[in-house]
């Protein structure tokens, strides 16, 4: 059932670590820093091209207006102020896809921003109303069973649920937050046991041990994970060999 599956293996970048060209060649899939946590026009030429020259689907990683705490902070924000950032940051964003002749693939929020409007309506519904626009035939990159995933259906937005291979989740599909100690998954084995329990059983095993129904289209590994060319390295050569397609 599953040998022709096709496993998306995506990683935020442009972030300042500056390893894109050591994972562009293990993933299918990026979400670009666009000035919000991280980024500026020469971080995101440069991922832009890293990724047209790896054939990696693109997509921009918007986040609060926050580079102080690298977006991964909840922001007291006004929500005109909240919309225009999120506009500037994706316009940017836009303007340099353009030069290089190359194609959204999808929107990916950053940090804070995408667990708010996983489980904030207000938050998600101005978040669907911003992207719209920009969106045209591009995916929106969400977590199964969330907030956002319930209003971008209703807007007739094309999502793709994504699941963290380098992070553990609360019995409510919540991550666990990086203040725990176990927030982090950064042993290669057991990053590919978490996936493939998810592929091959549609579930994640939380960390007090429940199996917990789940839908993935995508992965993503932390681009800023101590060992993250490691890891994307090590899975893409299991996941070929358990005979899935990372595409």
């Amino acid at each position: 059932m599953y040998s022709k599956m096709v496993v998306d293996i995506n990683c935020d970048v442009g972030e300042g670590v500056e390893n894109e060209h050591l994972l562009m060649p293990y993933i299918s899939s990026c979400n670009i820093a666009c000035g919000g946590h991280f980024g500026n026009v020469n971080s995101i030429d440069k991922t832009i091209q890293l990724a047209l020259k790896n054939k990696v689907k693109i997509g921009a990683h918007p986040s609060f207006p926050d580079k102080e705490n690298f977006g991964r902070l909840l922001m007291q924000i006004s929500n005109e102020d909240l919309k225009k950032s999120i506009q500037n940051q994706l316009d940017l964003f836009l303007e340099r896809l353009f030069l290089f002749d190359a194609k959204l693939h999808h929107i990916k929020p950053h940090g804070a921003l995408y667990n708010a409007i996983a489980v904030d309506e207000k938050l998600a519904i101005l978040f669907i109303d911003v992207i719209k626009p920009y969106l045209n035939d591009a995916y929106l990159y969400v977590p199964y069973n969330s907030v956002v995933e319930k209003v971008a259906l209703k807007n007739n937005i094309k999502i793709k649920y994504e699941a963290f291979a380098d992070r553990n989740y609360n019995n409510d599909l919540t991550l666990v937050s990086r203040k725990q100690k176990n927030a982090l998954l950064i042993d290669k084995s057991e990053v590919l046991n978490h996936i493939l329990q998810m592929i091959k059983h549609q579930n994640v095993k939380t960390i007090s041990g429940l199996e917990i129904a789940i839908k993935v289209d995508t992965f993503c590994v932390h681009g800023d994970t101590e060992n993250a060319i490691e890891i994307v390295k090590f899975i893409n050569q299991e996941i070929q060999k358990s005979g899935f397609t990372v595409g």
